[in-house]
């Protein structure tokens, strides 16, 4: 099975694993859980946003943050092809009108993954499979 990490998923696990539901931190901790954890291009961006608006902070240099954040077992960082970005905007609706949840919804569809996440609104979508 494939799971794509929502960015907070991604975050919290690198920063803050107790925040995670322990059925999400046990998966990502145990990588024969897994075939593959993938992360979408869209989530770097994002954390780079949240520590632009100062909503997070980190004590060294926000590119080794990311590289080290992404050197995780079994994690492939899955770019933002032209695929995805079309199939970001037509969504079966209703959906969210966030583009970065857009395009993270748009890449587990095309990946064919759950994708793990604590958001309401995509766990609540039956266009794509979830867990929390």
């Amino acid at each position: 099975m494939k799971y794509l990490l929502d960015t907070h998923v991604w975050i919290w696990w690198n920063m803050r694993p107790a925040k995670l539901s322990s059925k999400v931190r046990s998966l990502i901790s145990s990588p024969k859980q897994y075939e593959e954890l993938l992360i979408s291009a869209i989530s770097p961006w994002e954390f780079s946003k949240l520590l632009e608006k100062k909503r997070i902070g980190i004590s060294c240099n926000p590119e080794e943050w990311i590289a080290e954040a992404l050197n995780m077992p079994k994690l492939r960082l899955v770019p933002l092809t032209p695929g995805i970005a079309y199939h970001s905007t037509s969504l079966p609706q209703p959906f969210s009108g966030d583009p970065a949840d857009q395009i993270i919804v748009a890449t587990a569809r095309e990946e064919n993954a759950e994708l793990l996440t604590k958001d309401k609104i995509i766990r609540k979508y039956k266009h794509v499979r979830s867990l929390w």
